[in-house]
């Protein structure tokens, strides 16, 4: 025994004898209220602790609000824009693929996905018995925490889709010195975990939430449906999403533009959607994401904008703009080609009355820009830049009949019949008439229904993704796209640091 376990022997005799005296009741019966602590024991005594405690785990959707630009300036729909090459250099270097492992977007992601999944771990730790030991009943208890096991398997997709094997745990929430001993868990590991979430919210969660916003079941079975077709499951991703359509919770909406709009958010095309609110005004520019606000709806807008009268539009700073690539997509008649993609120039050409002024996007300027997301007068508060209150449009119906359509041309049993079905619907609303319907077979038909992911869902985040994991990146983004290295994106070195996982290839 060395002399230092042998003082702390020492120390614990002598703490006992002091103990042993009535002096030292005070010491051993410490209770840390008397020095104004709060403790986990304070929290979870009632059916409103738990209710609050799962709005907290939803809060951190709200701030991982970069994935959605991300997904689109890594790909071909978009570039990262600014001010200069140094404007917002992470995103720079992501659209440059000159990213490393030191990369600010990339850090919040992660650690604002794994704060959510604490969140979410230690509500559940207290499923049974709350901190104090005493059993847990309420009415509409296990339609809850379905919500908090859909959210923890979103934060998981987040995080399995941007770096691929990452840590796994579900427990309890991570302590510092667990945080020192974590390991990376294979990517298929982590897919089952979210597989295993998202089939019991399933079955916990109510078809129709009172409260719009809150995850249904059909939600968790959307996203389920989604997490299978990231892994080419394409039997069990055309039956989960089959259930989906078959509800009839959901239909298109006739005019594509209304969905972008306030009024439009969580319509009758909405499956999940993050919700953001400008009621309580934030000016924490230490923490950009961090409000009930969202930041990315100002990196949209048009740099130094104005215009007179009803000019629905606020200035912005010219960030993730749409490239040329993606407006050419569209066929002549598609709506949804205006309501992607802004030509700020045919729109102040067609508008004179508002006598618009802008400021040409200083860097890798294209002359067009996210018309679904752009800023609009009226819509924040606060420091105005950071509290937007549109919410992003994370799987619409379009998504599902679309996902539903590439997972029947995949699947074991082929059922082009009912792809083409799902595809044209999505179609027929883009273009207003039956004209345009798709009537090719085989691998053309699924090549035609991932271009049309990519024109319906333009600007909505899923661009890279969808490359990735169809095996298209490397022939779509040239040779930027280096194969068995940005499949995923850099663990952030501050994690490598603290923990000593390993990193991902070529990085």
């Amino acid at each position: 025994m060395n002399s230092t376990m042998k003082n702390y022997f020492k120390m614990l005799l002598l703490i006992a004898t002091f103990c042993s005296l009535e002096s030292c009741t005070k010491f051993v019966d410490y209770n840390p209220h008397e020095d104004y602590k709060i403790t986990e024991q304070d929290y979870l005594k009632s059916e409103s602790d738990y209710r609050s405690m799962v709005v907290s785990v939803y809060t951190p959707l709200q701030w991982i609000n970069q994935v959605v630009p991300i997904g689109e300036i890594a790909s071909d729909n978009a570039v990262s824009g600014g001010e200069n090459a140094s404007d917002v250099l992470s995103l720079q270097q992501i659209d440059d693929y000159t990213h490393t492992a030191v990369n600010s977007q990339l850090s919040e992601i992660w650690q604002t996905a794994y704060e959510g999944i604490n969140r979410a771990n230690y509500i559940n730790q207290y499923k049974a018995t709350n901190p104090a030991g005493v059993a847990v009943t309420f009415p509409g208890k296990e339609a809850l925490f379905g919500e908090t096991l859909f959210l923890r398997a979103y934060y998981y997709f987040t995080l399995v889709k941007m770096f691929g094997d990452v840590p796994l745990f579900t427990d309890k929430r991570l302590s510092l010195t667990d945080s020192k001993s974590l390991k990376r868990a294979a990517k298929a590991d982590v897919y089952k975990q979210i597989e295993t979430d998202l089939t019991a919210a399933v079955a916990a969660l109510p078809a129709i939430q009172n409260e719009k916003g809150r995850i249904t079941k059909y939600a968790a079975q959307a996203l389920l449906g989604k997490v299978y077709l990231y892994q080419n499951k394409f039997d069990l991703a055309a039956s989960t999403l089959e259930t989906v359509i078959t509800s009839n919770s959901f239909s298109l909406v006739n005019d594509f533009a209304s969905i972008f709009l306030v009024s439009g958010e969580n319509g009758t095309e909405s499956v999940f959607e993050i919700q953001y609110s400008n009621t309580s005004p934030y000016y924490n520019w230490g923490g950009a994401t961090r409000g009930q606000g969202n930041y990315a709806i100002q990196q949209c807008g048009i740099r130094g904008l104005n215009g007179s009268g009803d000019m629905p539009y606020a200035a912005g700073w010219s960030t993730n703009l749409p490239t040329a690539n993606l407006a050419n997509a569209y066929q002549a008649g598609d709506q949804r080609k205006a309501v992607t993609v802004l030509d700020i120039e045919a729109y102040k050409a067609a508008n004179p009355s508002y006598g618009i002024t802008y400021q040409v996007a200083p860097y890798k300027n294209t002359g067009f820009y996210n018309q679904k997301y752009l800023p609009r007068k009226g819509q924040t508060s606060g420091q105005v830049e950071l509290n937007y209150l549109n919410n992003f449009r994370i799987i619409r119906y379009s998504d599902v009949l679309l996902m539903a359509a590439e997972a029947n041309v995949k699947a074991t049993t082929v059922n082009e019949s009912k792809a083409k079905t799902y595809l044209n619907l999505v179609r027929r609303r883009a273009f207003s008439d039956n004209n345009h319907d798709i009537t090719s077979s085989s691998t053309t038909l699924y090549n035609d229904i991932l271009n049309e992911r990519r024109l319906e869902l333009g600007m909505e985040g899923d661009r890279f993704f969808d490359l990735v994991r169809t095996a298209k990146a490397s022939s779509v983004l040239g040779s930027k796209f280096v194969v068995g290295k940005h499949e995923v994106f850099p663990i952030p070195q501050t994690e490598i640091d603290i923990s000593g996982i390993t990193q991902n290839a070529g990085y």
